[in-house]
């Protein structure tokens, strides 16, 4: 057998040497050395300047911000409250009032048009991706507050005078993208303005309920949430708890940690979670799954309820928020105050704040409810519908904004958030937040109002800061990345969120993001710290298309990105320290090699693809790379590589790295025959992005990148030493490959390594593409006993010659397996069309035996940024209603749409249609986003490489009396290993099939991450206690709903002609008077 691997490694070699031309490109950059220059990556000075790059970029957001925060203060402060305001008093254009108009169900059009609302004209603008007027702000109410409230209509009067700032704000920095307002009241004010992006089902947009708004308008949060479960809480007033502690955990982000707890005559954790754990999407969907299965039975026992919170709150031994802390309690009524409780634990200084929830429709007295939260600087809300939940699980907020008011200029500190998606279609943004105050006082020598007004925030694009970064000086695999305190990554290249989702921010962690080691936890740590940092590590990395893992080195270099909580890092491999910059001076050449890119030069020249860069702001950019190199040709007709709206290095490079491949046409690939080493084509790929494919008719089936830095045979091939052999990808679930016409081949490519003035650097690849039907056949004879003169003479039991792969092949098999356990060539005819599929799907059993005898290692990791089909629908059908359902008549009635009454049965039709518990709906679709088909899911990942055996080895597969007996070896300088293998006798044999397809999976188990958190750090400030606030509103004072015989009654008189005066909205906060 090492006399096959001989001759097979010789043959790869060979055909390598002299089709491949590694020697002659290596000549022909040294002939070429006049042309080029070699500069150095140097890591420190590269990734500091980025850094400051970034700094500056978000310095400028944050004066913007500062500007609009002390305008938004000062207006409101001197703004006058109108208790008789009307809605055409007010003149605004509401975001949503084309979408409104175009539904014949919408409220606005129930009501007839609306003087108030403007009409604009847009222009598209690509920064913005989207239609923008730049001269007004566009305003964004939630589908459940009612606009012609007295509150509202305040809130639009004095808001309006911000347009002047917006406008302001961009003339002084054009680069800004969305500025935004959005309001404790819930109203949204962005600039500039576009239409609002309806959804086809109701849309739940709540600026309130925004991952950059909850981090703006409070400090972190220890929530440890109770819900009373005795026998008293039943049917829909359980329902109704388990709704809104789902409503609440969504009001928490990844700085808060929670837990949940069901309490009857004693208390115990709703999941596996024993404390408190960060409030994560994992996690939080954990709560909300467990929170389902809550039964009630039994007594009420406030006492362990409580108790059991405290205890949770005081555990020190493990990672939480430390800021804020908080009971919530959701509750029917109850008698008892258990104030022997709140003195052991909470008094007399109430570091724990107490929020009760009365739920559900009842007459318990609900006094003691009232009580617990005014003694312990809480508020009382009440739940007695579905229409309430929303609003009522999230005004808290306010109550947490006090201390940050009263610390004024103190608290008055940007934060930057984790990654979102834009909901007006800007993609993945990070906002810059800062509070606005309530300044007014509500009389001479008053205290001052304590009450958040909102949050300003101010977004930037992701691929905005992106473009701060070098793109391709660093080579193939070399990149940027940067984290925040949480260990999440603003920055990477592995950072592609599949789905949309605006309910929850982007969090992928940095060791999610890539194959975890302890390295990378130790560079993550020291990041989160704000440390600078150097380390080379010997890791993990995925190819591209995630088929394959290489053992690699790496540079990592990180510095903090000052006045920010983000940190920066640089990867570059060792032979991505130095690179090439073109230096085409003379004219005369450049047109000469510029001519070798004219698809008139390809029949002599090999077929050329251009990687799609960004080389001229006016090139015309196209996923087909025949028309890109056809926009190309066009507009350096009319500009020069010099011209200053080109990008230079990237145009110099290009047209050097076209004259340095042709020249390997002309020195070696013009005056070979490839059909005498049944080659279908050969290829060279550069770091200046050409591809060039010889002969041009070989392109027709060229399925490679046209950018090599995304091309995984490229990538794989700088990593690796040696030749890589990559064959056809397959699915297990396709058919077998077409072997008609010889167009299915294997790609064999390597590095060029330079070495120029003791610099060593890899700026090239080249290749060969095997035909795959011819080469099975050369297999056969290298790995026979036989000369390729001789013929072949069959061996068998009785004869003295040896068995080989070619006459033994009923009896024998014989096949090459790529380092990521891949078929590359096998002995078996009927095996050619599996080329490219994973090994175990051939030969189970051997593939098995290869991998318990360390010819293989398996990486199984998780990809938490996939997208996964849509779960089919569930029960569509009506769920019992608890609330009152308007008439059909009543829609048609211009008078009842103007009653704040009616608005308010409104609200809770429209939750009966939103939430699961009455009607299925898609939340997705709801908050936003009409084309979501696919879900955000789970998928577990596992690819194999070549382990730690190097020699040739003989091992017998035990199978009782099919025993098989197998030979493997690996060849030398290739990712092939060569393995002979009995055939099996009987299906006996056949053992465990190892996976190596993506699989849907609900990821590593939770219960058991929380045990073991990954490092974190939370924001530096924390406002939680101001020894002058005022407790005093807490909720004592809360209006009660109506009764359904009143609204009844009033439904009655409304139908009748009688309207009745409306009434402005009740809100939870009557102090909320701006």
């Amino acid at each position: 057998m090492q006399h096959w691997a001989r001759r097979l490694e010789q043959e790869i070699d060979g055909v390598m040497r002299i089709f491949g031309g590694v020697q002659q490109l290596r000549e022909i950059y040294k002939d070429n050395r006049n042309l080029f220059e070699v500069q150095e990556n140097e890591p420190q000075k590269l990734v500091e300047k980025v850094a400051g790059d970034i700094e500056s970029l978000l310095d400028r957001k944050v004066q913007a911000l500062k500007r609009l925060a002390d305008a938004a203060e000062n207006f409101q402060k001197a703004h006058r409250w109108q208790d008789n305001i009307k809605e055409e008093d007010i003149l605004y254009y509401d975001a949503k009032a084309d979408a409104e108009l175009d539904d014949p169900e919408s409220e606005d059009v129930e009501r007839g048009s609306k003087a108030s609302t403007l009409r604009l004209d847009f222009v598209e603008d690509s920064n913005f991706k989207n239609k923008v007027n730049y001269s007004y702000t566009a305003v964004q109410i939630p589908t459940d507050i009612y606009k012609g409230s007295t509150v509202i209509l305040n809130e639009l009067n004095w808001t309006e005078a911000l347009e002047n700032v917006f406008i302001e704000n961009r003339r002084q920095d054009p680069t800004l993208l969305w500025q935004v307002f959005g309001s404790a009241t819930g109203v949204t004010r962005y600039y500039p303005a576009t239409p609002w992006r309806a959804p086809k089902k109701i849309d739940l947009y709540d600026v309130r309920r925004r991952p950059w708004y909850i981090q703006g308008a409070s400090s972190p949060k220890d929530m440890v949430i109770i819900v009373d479960v005795s026998g008293s809480v039943s049917g829909l007033t359980l329902k109704l708890m388990k709704t809104s502690v789902c409503e609440m955990l969504d009001t928490l982000s990844d700085d808060d940690y929670v837990n949940v707890a069901s309490f009857n005559e004693k208390a115990q954790p709703v999941s596996c979670f024993t404390h408190l754990v960060q409030a994560n999407v994992r996690n939080k969907k954990v709560f909300k799954e467990a929170v389902q299965g809550m039964v009630a039975k039994g007594t009420t026992g406030y006492k362990a309820g409580f108790e059991y919170a405290f205890d949770q709150l005081q555990n020190s031994n493990i990672t939480r928020a430390n800021c804020n802390k908080m009971i919530m309690m959701f509750t029917d009524g109850g008698e008892d105050r258990v104030q022997d409780v709140f003195e052991k634990y909470n008094w007399p200084n109430r570091t724990v704040r107490v929020f009760t929830f009365s739920v559900g429709q009842h007459n318990y007295d609900v006094t003691p409810l009232q009580w617990m939260a005014c003694a312990n600087k809480g508020y009382y809300f009440e739940i007695p519908s579905i229409g309430a939940i929303r609003i009522n699980t999230q005004e808290y907020l306010d109550v947490l904004g006090r201390p940050m008011v009263l610390a004024g200029k103190e608290a008055k500190q940007v934060q930057w958030t984790n990654v979102y998606e834009d909901a007006l279609g800007l993609g993945l943004v990070v906002t810059g937040t800062l509070p606005v105050f309530n300044l007014t006082q509500d009389g001479p020598g008053e205290k001052k109002n304590q009450l958040i007004l909102g949050v300003m925030g101010i977004d930037v694009a992701l691929n905005d800061i992106k473009r701060l970064t070098p793109n391709y000086t660093l080579g193939a695999n070399g990149y940027v990345f940067a984290i925040d305190l949480n260990g999440y990554v603003l920055l990477h290249p592995n950072l592609k969120p599949q789905t949309t989702n605006f309910r929850e921010p982007v969090t992928l962690d940095f060791l999610d993001a890539e194959l975890e080691d302890e390295n990378k936890e130790e560079i993550r740590r020291s990041m989160i710290d704000g440390n600078k940092g150097h380390k080379q590590i010997r890791t993990l990395v995925k190819s591209l298309d995630e088929r394959y893992v290489d053992e690699v080195m790496r540079n990592y270099t990180w510095v903090p990105i000052r006045s920010t909580n983000y940190s920066l890092g640089l990867v570059l491999p060792p032979y991505s320290t130095f690179y090439l910059q073109a230096n085409l001076s003379d004219q005369i050449l450049q047109v000469k090699y510029f001519e070798f890119l004219l698809p008139s030069s390809f029949e002599s020249e090999g077929h050329v693809f251009i990687a799609p860069r960004e080389y001229c702001k006016d090139l015309n950019a196209s996923d087909n790379n025949t028309e890109f190199l056809k926009n190309f040709i066009e507009l350096m007709e009319k500009v020069t590589p010099d011209s200053k709206q080109c990008n230079n290095f990237l145009l110099h490079n290009l047209i050097l790295d076209t004259g340095i491949t042709q020249q390997l046409v002309e020195r070696v690939w013009r005056d070979q025959d490839l059909n005498t080493y049944s080659l279908l084509a050969v290829f060279a790929a550069t770091d200046g992005g050409i591809t060039r494919v010889f002969p041009n008719k070989a392109a027709d089936d060229w399925t490679e990148n046209p950018e090599p830095f995304n091309a995984s045979f490229y990538r794989r091939s700088l990593d690796n030493h040696g030749y890589v052999f990559k064959p056809p990808h397959q699915d297990a679930l396709l058919r077998p490959l077409e072997l008609e016409n010889d167009t299915v081949g294997i790609l064999v490519s390597t590095a060029v390594e330079l070495s120029l003035g003791g610099r060593t650097l890899r700026p090239a690849v080249v290749g060969v593409k095997l035909d795959l039907e011819a080469w099975a056949e050369k297999f056969k004879v290298l790995a026979s006993n036989r000369t390729h003169q001789d013929q072949p003479q069959k061996c068998g039991p009785s004869s003295h010659c040896e068995m080989d792969c070619e006459v033994n092949n009923e009896d024998l098999l014989c096949v090459l397996i790529d380092d990521g356990g891949f078929l590359v060539l096998s002995n078996q005819n009927h095996q050619w069309d599996q080329v490219g599929r994973f090994f175990s799907e051939v030969d189970a059993n051997l593939m098995l035996a290869l991998y318990n005898n360390s010819f293989y290692t398996r990486k199984e990791s998780y990809d938490y940024q996939a997208a996964c089909a849509p779960q089919p629908p569930g029960n569509l059908g009506a769920a019992p209603r608890g609330v009152f359902v308007p008439t059909i008549a009543d829609f048609l009635n211009l008078a009842w749409w103007t009653s704040a009454a009616a608005w308010s049965l409104f609200q809770q039709l429209l939750y009966g249609l939103i939430y699961h518990s009455w009607f299925q709906a898609d939340p997705a679709e709801a908050e936003g986003n009409p084309e979501a088909r696919e879900s955000s899911c789970v998928m577990k990942q596992t690819q194999y490489y070549f382990g730690s055996v190097n020699a040739s080895y003989n091992a017998i597969i035990d199978c009782g009396n099919c025993s098989r007996l197998f030979h493997a070896q690996r060849l030398t300088n290739t990712n092939l290993l060569f393995v002979v293998a009995e055939k099996p006798l009987c299906s006996q044999c056949e053992g465990g099939r190892l996976l190596q397809k993506e699989t849907h999976s609900d990821g590593p188990e939770q219960c058991e991450l929380v045990q073991r958190p990954r490092y974190r750090r939370g924001p530096h400030i924390c406002f939680d206690y101001n020894a002058t606030e005022d407790t005093s509103d807490c909720g004592r004072g809360a209006s009660f709903p109506p009764s359904l015989g009143v609204l009844v009654s009033l439904q009655l008189l409304l139908l009748l002609g009688l309207p009745p005066r409306p009434q402005p909205q009740v809100h939870a906060h009557a102090s909320r008077r701006v």
